[in-house]
């Protein structure tokens, strides 16, 4: 039987069909009025996604070139800044401070585990020389989403840095209400845009920090991108992703028309029927089964079965992309991304998909089991007449 290719993966994700299509128009000349339109309405159309006023600057890189020049803008040589470690990007950002030369705290977690915002005051408390507090809002490796509104609050005088690039758009995230100074994001998650665009939004008082930076930087400046900006039309400082941008236009389109309020409450849906399902079917939930768990759904592989062959059984027997377990969790979890341009149905395929699997490989599940349960979430929700 010839299958309909369905990514279920934490990202990239799946983009819509217009904007898709955006991307097969002719290009267009970034110093022109005509892209200077784009551009403005992407900018001002991203703080209504981030939920902030701050200045949000783009990038043409992934998330992690966006965190980069997070890095180089705010600190200098030497910065002491705390890192809260509970996943394989928690352990990205550690390794990344300590190849820009700044002295990290480490606050480590066991994978799947939220952070303890007590325990972040503490070593604040501990060592009030620590500059900056980087929490990730949405753990990409094991689905866990940590309280970043209690982040936030107690990072009292510390710079506030946060990692939302599988969060942003679709785990809440209110930057200015809740005080968060820098927001780091990517294109290729729940803005639901093909890879290439990263994002940082910098608060007043991140701002100032940049000024005494004396970190080396160029293309990342934020300086550089204020001043393009600020021309007329408004410009990146370099040559952007042009038909990136475009195809994000048309993307922000679509989610002010669903509300991002409604955009939370349908992922926050997509992850309780998610979970559901995942349990309906008798695995066990990777993390904890919480509703701010709404961008990716992880679960352990069951005992007796290969997590690689099941991953790799879910796309080749059935069409659907599912991602496996990363770093020390690799071959013992499986992780279903839908944070993006993803409905009911998607959840309830990627279920079936995964007990047609299980059973393929000889383990005992009842079809339909996690399927109905998946079904039930949505129609008690009356999101599917």
């Amino acid at each position: 039987m010839q299958n309909k290719y369905r990514l279920m993966s934490p990202g990239p994700t799946p983009v819509p069909p217009e904007v898709s299509a955006a991307g097969a128009l002719p290009i267009i000349h970034h110093r022109t009025p005509e892209f200077g339109e784009v551009f403005t309405r992407v900018n001002e159309t991203l703080k209504k996604v981030f939920l902030t006023e701050s200045d949000i600057f783009t990038y043409s890189a992934s998330g992690t070139g966006a965190f980069e020049g997070a890095m180089q803008n705010l600190f200098s040589p030497g910065d002491k800044v705390l890192v809260v470690n509970n996943g394989n990007f928690g352990n990205r950002w550690v390794k990344m401070g300590a190849a820009f030369g700044l002295e990290v705290t480490e606050l480590v977690y066991d994978w799947g585990a939220k952070a303890d915002n007590d325990e972040i005051a503490d070593a604040l408390a501990t060592d009030p020389e620590i500059k900056a507090a980087i929490c990730v809002l949405s753990e990409t490796s094991t689905g866990t989403v940590n309280d970043i509104e209690g982040f936030a609050k107690v990072t009292g005088n510390a710079i506030s840095i946060v990692d939302a690039i599988s969060g942003l758009g679709a785990c809440e995230l209110r930057s200015d209400e809740w005080g968060v100074d820098v927001v780091v994001a990517g294109s290729q998650k729940a803005l639901m845009t093909p890879p290439g665009l990263g994002f940082v939004s910098v608060s007043e008082r991140a701002m100032r920090a940049h000024e005494q930076s004396t970190m080396p930087r160029y293309y990342f400046d934020f300086t550089a991108a204020k001043k393009a900006y600020a021309k007329d039309p408004p410009q990146t400082p370099w040559t952007p992703a042009v038909s990136v941008i475009i195809q994000l236009d048309l993307a922000l389109q679509q989610i002010m028309a669903e509300g991002i309020e409604n955009v939370f409450e349908r992922h926050v849906l997509l992850g309780r029927a998610a979970r559901e399902g995942i349990k309906g079917m008798g695995l066990k939930l990777f993390g904890p089964d919480e509703d701010l768990n709404s961008a990716v759904t992880a679960a352990w592989v069951p005992d007796g079965v290969d997590g690689r062959q099941l991953v790799r059984g879910i796309f080749r027997d059935q069409g659907i992309q599912v991602a496996g377990g990363q770093g020390e969790m690799e071959g013992r979890i499986f992780r279903i991304g839908h944070c993006g341009y993803f409905d009911a149905y998607d959840i309830i395929a990627t279920i079936a998909a995964t007990e047609l699997t299980l059973e393929a490989l000889d383990f005992p599940v009842e079809l339909g089991k996690g399927v109905g349960a998946a079904q039930r979430v949505f129609s008690k929700s009356g999101a599917v007449a």
